[in-house]
């Protein structure tokens, strides 16, 4: 049931550009996605990483022109090949880097937030593309396909982490809100009693911001949907560790 949080590709920037503060050295930032086994769900990802539907192959120009500014670079886990076979996939937003691989899995069931994914996929192109939206990289029957979190049975996450989305219904895995970074950010908590795991997904670029209570600054900052509820979300994700949690988030290189 414990998950693993493989790299799917790295992307080199300076700190300073997720940092507040930070140096002008680059940085290679990871591009996690999780896996863990369910004994009712199956093989469950969380999120899908970047794949080679992102950096080659077929695309908009609007995916390309991001692939050209970000220039992943896919490592030897990238999906679908590192996971072939997948019965459940958890997705923490829709951002390219976290969906990419969804159309490799048609058969899988996607937990999502349902409200971004109305939101998002009734937007213009444009809207959805100035967002790192891409509808290429969605499946085009996810929003009939998938289950809802907030359609699911809320109960507490440990540790102040709040009310939360209990995936299974047997509270083994949890969905958190973690608003800020993106309408319908959701983060996902294993309640283990010894010392629970938070998957903070992009409630942070860096650990270090968190520990600061930074927001990242401009170009970076301008990429959040709600910088004040970035704050509060990061805030109660260092109160957490603090108290003795285990955090995770999909860039930090120091992470793991």
């Amino acid at each position: 049931m414990m998950p693993g949080f493989p790299d799917s590709a790295t992307v080199r920037a300076p700190e300073r550009l997720v940092l507040h503060g930070g140096r002008w050295t680059s940085l290679d930032l990871t591009v996690r996605y999780g896996r863990f086994e369910h004994p009712e769900a199956g093989t469950c990802l969380i999120d899908t990483g970047y794949t080679s539907r992102v950096t080659e192959g077929r695309r908009s120009f609007a995916l390309r022109f991001y692939n050209a500014l970000l220039k992943p670079e896919l490592s030897a886990d990238a999906l679908p090949a590192a996971c072939p076979k997948v019965d459940t996939i958890l997705l923490s937003h829709l951002h390219a880097d976290h969906v990419s691989g969804l159309r490799d899995y048609p058969d899988a069931k996607i937990y999502a937030h349902g409200g971004s994914v109305d939101y998002f996929t009734q937007a213009s192109w444009l809207h959805r593309s100035t967002h790192g939206v891409f509808s290429e990289l969605l499946p085009d029957d996810l929003a009939d396909r998938m289950i809802r979190f907030e359609d699911l049975p809320i109960v507490s996450a440990p540790l102040g982490l709040g009310l939360a989305y209990d995936i299974f219904g047997d509270q083994s895995v949890l969905a958190v809100p973690l608003p800020g970074h993106m309408l319908g950010h959701m983060g996902f908590c294993w309640p283990v009693p010894d010392k629970p795991i938070l998957y903070a997904a992009d409630a942070q670029w860096l650990h270090q911001a968190a520990v600061d209570g930074t927001l990242p600054p401009p170009p970076a900052r301008w990429i959040l949907h709600d910088p004040q509820a970035a704050l509060a979300t990061s805030a109660r994700i260092a109160d957490f560790a603090r108290r003795g949690g285990r955090v995770i988030y999909c860039h930090d290189p120091e992470t793991v």
